[in-house]
């Protein structure tokens, strides 16, 4: 089985984004009605899922995806949290509906309602309902809600725990990934997702009391790690400069890299660098780059490719292909092998 840990609804019926603009209309004027999420028929979704993500996963050889909610609209900048609430449940439920449209081929991970210094305990209601209620697998984890101006604390802050206690407890990991940029200085796609790949990994390199805290706690960077695995020598010797543990401890069971990088040379480098035991193939098809590279004719999103040119082992192509994310993700190993997959 192929498993594309990293897939979003890009492609939702318009509906969902005309209830995002009502939000925003009355945060602007407190005098309109609050909005309700339009009604949105099993076949509109049907048809945004069938002939987007699912026809191009199938096309390229892919058998399952993780789904998750679109992460530049997640828009965490926006300091309601009465309104970050409605959004993520708005877009959790759509993305539960897709899973249970097309159980073969889906399993939802959640948007969680993140303010900018916000409280957190909001966040762990939506993950206990996503997960307990609706089956989701995981979650998604903004370390910077203000969208590029980074006001919140590092990952290792007790600001954080209340979190990494329910993921704990429920046994899911959450893929660290940001939202719209804020700051005209990143670009959304092509700095700030980037930036924060990084930001992260250099903010878990003081993780060891964390992980002694939390040892089930599992993170996966997205987008290849950003600038890490081309740094990794760099993160080698500040570790040691600083007296910290060989970043490669953080590799064992804590902190995955997925495949979601955009060229043959960069997935070589992410492998001869990570190795296959802590990378998660995907995509994130239909996202931040779509097209084919005209130099080799390949879709720049189509990493199934990349990775098929590794030339790995069959051992090491069976772990980034679906064990990784059966380790990774446990409930969605307890949900395949029950469904004798």
């Amino acid at each position: 089985m192929i498993i594309d840990c990293h897939g979003h609804y890009t492609t939702t019926p318009p509906q969902h984004q005309a209830f995002r603009d009502a939000q925003l209309a009355r945060l602007a004027d407190p005098s309109l009605p609050v909005p309700r999420p339009e009604r949105i028929s099993d076949d509109e979704i049907r048809d945004s899922v069938e002939n987007h993500q699912l026809k191009v996963l199938r096309r390229r050889g892919g058998d399952f995806m993780l789904f998750s909610p679109k992460a530049s609209g997640m828009e965490h900048h926006v300091t309601d949290p009465a309104t970050a609430r409605a959004w993520a449940t708005a877009g959790n439920d759509l993305v539960h509906r897709v899973a249970t449209l097309f159980p073969a081929h889906f399993a939802a991970v959640c948007q969680l309602p993140q303010t900018p210094g916000g409280d957190l305990a909001g966040s762990v209601a939506e993950l206990r309902r996503c997960v307990e209620e609706l089956g989701f697998v995981g979650c998604n984890l903004n370390p910077d809600p203000s969208g590029g101006h980074w006001t919140s604390p590092p990952l290792t802050d007790p600001y954080w725990f209340p979190l990494y206690e329910a993921m704990s407890e429920l046994g899911v990991p959450a893929m660290v990934h940001v939202s719209s940029s804020c700051n005209p200085a990143f670009h959304t796609l092509g700095a700030h997702y980037l930036n924060a790949d990084t930001s992260v990994f250099a903010q878990l390199m003081g993780g060891a009391e964390l992980f002694a805290r939390f040892p089930a706690l599992r993170f996966v960077i997205p987008h290849g790690g950003g600038a890490v695995p081309y740094h990794w020598g760099r993160y080698r010797g500040l570790a040691m400069r600083e007296g910290r543990p060989d970043p490669a401890e953080l590799l064992r069971e804590n902190v995955f890299f997925d495949t979601c990088v955009y060229h043959q040379p960069g997935i070589d480098l992410l492998h001869r660098v990570i190795g296959a035991d802590n990378l998660l193939f995907a995509s994130e098809m239909l996202g931040a780059v779509r097209g084919a590279d005209p130099a080799t004719g390949i879709e720049w999103d189509d990493t199934k490719a990349y990775v098929d040119g590794l030339k790995l082992t069959d051992e090491e192509y069976a772990k980034v292909f679906e064990g990784n994310a059966r380790r990774v993700y446990p409930r969605l190993d307890a949900r395949l092998t029950a469904e004798g997959r």
